[in-house]
């Protein structure tokens, strides 16, 4: 192994940049060059087709499978004239991945011969095998079918010979069993809440859009240095390895130079995902070495979502043609920043209007403040959902260190947003409200159209954090599907938004004005959530014991905070808006603790596997040559200067036993724990014995592997180490 180590990293330090082929055009004439746009939709379909599939995806009608097989044939004379030979549903298991399975453009023609055809029916339906897919109970073996259905307002795109369509992922008796089903339901559901109480603003709004922008962050590794890392093959992190003595401590790469090589990546990566139309616009160096971050324009949120799958998967493929492996886990390396994904949330209207920006009128600020009171209920109410909803076995190496959100959710608003708040919370209806007859409303608030002065005060510790004009959920990870924040929070946001209309209006049908209805209503909320605003060091122990007085949510066992899944709240919630059943959340809660034991169960033996295979036998190796050592210098020197000579090398000896023993001994004990816990019937109870038992051995045998690393002689260690994953680029 440690020839193998040499070989890679040679390799890796001779490799050069890839030569990226640049398109002649402008990258906004070749945006889109591989998706079915509209533009295309009004080349290739008829007029009426057209207009009734761009009614479907606008507005969510109920598209007409009478047209399903013109769309069907339009759709293939453009893919076919891109070289396209098969076809597949793309849809989003509750695997974090992507799924899909090819079918060719073939059929019998009746004269023993074939044709190529694609209608209507394979477009809109197909039935892949639910049962081999995580659907926590709905399925059974026995019981495979499921439906993949095509989801309209998500383009078409192509895949080097492939048409993809993207799909919603249902079981035969109707439950979901993807993240693409109940984030369409979630998002209808904040839509019609929104529109309703837009409405109390200007009646003309008829659509409410949410908006979300990804920040993608990600490491590179040379392929061959990943290849000589079984544990990053395998896990997709380090299990062991010391840090480096030179990491992130100089603050040197965050916005550096980009790296040649990594440049090249970065360029074809770029060219592929416009292609396929997603806008990115943003890259640089990330804060710890190698790592790096990719961000589109923001866009609605299903597409979003879609185009966030999508760059994971084609970040992969780009990166092995340009020799590197590119790593979404959200703590590959102990001791430097881990990768999240920041997702910036945002609502709008039909009419153009923000409705998370600041207005030039009292109206306008009044709306403002009612969706950002809203909001925060939003987040106060379900704070404990919503940190299930971005935590895995996974995330969970990230949050609450000190360079990622603490594992509390609590809202930063900034000086401005707070000053106002504080302001409404402490006026009276009186002092707030004046009518001036026909000129409307005038309210008392008029620091609002100064936000924007300041709207870059941000506060790196929230994990929901204000900036100016949307929201920043900031604890995301950075492998997860965006759709499991996005579907928990919108879905709170329109069940908030409903109750809001509800108090209002029986304010309102008790004689009192909108003005005074939406005013009363918003200072009732602004006293209930004060408890999830904080402004402060979300990193600090005081902040931990201040949130527990708060009554926020401070679990930190990845296991039970899935629990919040289950919880009355969360059940009613999701009920009310219909987004999901119970039956479906108990069963995507079943998937959340099977996949969080095999996560820790597969690291566990893969460590296993490393220490006593190729740790411990090159540990003890080394111990040999200086046992040797020391005997030979008893025969060159005197019994007295020879034992001082060899002082040091017996203090090394006697640690290695100490410490080879130590690993030897607890591989044991986790081996005999593993087959405790998996005899643990329900999955929650396995999961948490996981965590409880198993997951804490891995933290210290690895303490013990990572002090061999620095005392066994860099030529026989078997792994390359971080200074050669971290800075060979």
């Amino acid at each position: 192994m440690s020839e193998l180590r040499f070989r890679v990293v040679e390799s890796a330090f001779h490799a050069r940049a890839k030569e990226v082929v640049v398109p002649a055009e402008r990258p906004s004439e070749y945006f889109g060059k591989y998706v079915f746009s509209r533009e295309k939709m009004f080349k290739y379909l008829p007029s009426t087709v057209y207009a009734k599939l761009v009614d479907a995806m606008d507005h969510g009608a109920v598209l007409d499978r009478s047209i399903a097989d013109e769309v069907a044939s339009g759709m293939k004379r453009w893919a076919t004239e891109l070289g396209v030979t098969h076809y597949t549903h793309w849809f989003q298991p509750l695997t974090e991945g992507t799924a899909e399975k090819h079918d060719a453009f073939v059929e019998h023609d009746g004269k023993g011969g074939m044709m190529e055809e694609f209608s209507g029916k394979l477009l809109v339906q197909q039935e892949p095998d639910a049962s081999s897919f995580p659907n926590g109970g709905i399925r059974n073996t026995f019981e495979a079918r499921g439906y993949s259905a095509w989801d309209s307002s998500s383009p078409v795109f192509v895949v080097d010979d492939t048409l993809c369509i993207p799909t919603v992922f249902i079981a035969y008796t109707g439950e979901s069993l993807d993240y693409k089903a109940p984030l369409l339901k979630a998002l209808r559901a904040v839509d019609k809440a929104a529109v309703e109480v837009c409405h109390y603003f200007d009646p003309s709004v008829k659509k409410v859009v949410s908006y979300l922008g990804w920040e993608q962050e990600y490491f590179l590794v040379d392929e061959g240095l990943y290849a000589a890392r079984p544990d990053l093959l395998l896990t997709g992190r380090t299990l062991m390895g010391h840090e480096a003595s030179k990491n992130q401590q100089l603050e040197d790469h965050y916005f550096g130079a980009i790296p040649t090589r990594v440049a090249a990546f970065m360029k074809d990566l770029e060219i592929q995902a416009l292609e396929l139309g997603i806008p990115v616009k943003t890259r640089h160096n990330e804060v710890a070495p190698n790592q790096f971050e990719l961000a589109p324009i923001f866009e609605e949120c299903n597409l979003a979502v879609d185009h966030n799958m999508l760059i994971m998967s084609l970040m992969r493929k780009v990166a092995r043609t340009h020799g590197f492996r590119v790593l979404l886990h959200e703590k590959p390396f102990k001791g430097v920043n881990g990768s999240g994904k920041h997702n910036n949330w945002s609502l709008g209207t039909d009419t153009g209007v923000l409705l998370m920006a600041p207005g030039k009128t009292a109206e306008e600020n009044l709306r403002f403040i009612t969706f950002i009171v809203n909001t925060l209920m939003a987040v106060y109410r379900h704070n404990g959902l919503l940190k299930a909803s971005i935590m895995s076995a996974t995330n969970a190496h990230r949050l609450g260190a000190n360079e990622a959100p603490p594992a509390i959710i609590s809202s930063f608003l900034g000086t401005q947003l707070s000053r106002v708040l504080d302001h409404l919370e402490e006026s009276t209806d009186e002092e707030l409200v004046l009518l001036e007859g026909k000129h409307g409303m005038k309210l008392d608030i008029p620091q609002i159209p100064e936000l924007l002065i300041d709207n870059t005060d941000r506060n790196r510790t929230s994990p929901f954090a204000f900036t100016g004009n949307r929201f920043e959920f900031r604890a995301v990870g950075s492998e997860a599907n965006c759709a499991s924040a996005m579907i928990a929070l919108n879905t709170a946001v329109a069940e908030q938004l409903a109750e809001f209309k509800a108090e209002v209006d029986a304010l309102m049908d008790k004689g009192e004005t909108k003005e005074a209805a939406l005013i009363q209503v918003i200072r009732k909320y602004i006293k209930i959530c004060k408890p999830i605003r904080f402004d402060g060091n979300g990193y600090s122990d005081e902040w931990k014991a201040e949130a527990e007085r708060r009554g926020l949510d401070c679990e930190t066992s990845c296991p039970v905070i899935f629990d919040n899944y289950l919880s009355a709240e969360s059940i009613a919630m999701f009920g009310s808006t219909g987004v999901m059943t119970q039956v479906e959340l108990e069963a995507r809660n079943e998937v959340k603790w099977e996949t969080y034991t095999k996560k820790i169960q597969i690291e566990a033996r893969v460590l296993g596997d490393l220490a006593m295979n190729h740790i411990v036998p090159v540990a003890i190796g080394y111990q040999s040559k200086l046992i040797d050592n020391v005997y030979k210098m008893k025969g060159l020197f005197s019994a007295e200067e020879a034992g001082k000579l060899s002082a040091e090398n017996l203090a090394i000896i006697r640690e290695i036993s100490e410490r080879t023993a130590y690993i030897k001994d607890h591989v044991d004990v986790m081996v005999e724990a593993r087959k405790v816990a998996n005899k643990i019937e329900g999955e929650r109870a396995k999961a948490v014995a996981y965590h409880d038992t198993i997951a804490p051995m891995l933290e210290q045998i690895r303490y013990h592997i990572d002090k061999l690393e620095l005392i066994v002689d860099d030529q026989m260690w078997p792994l390359p180490k971080y200074r050669e994953l971290l800075f060979i680029r």
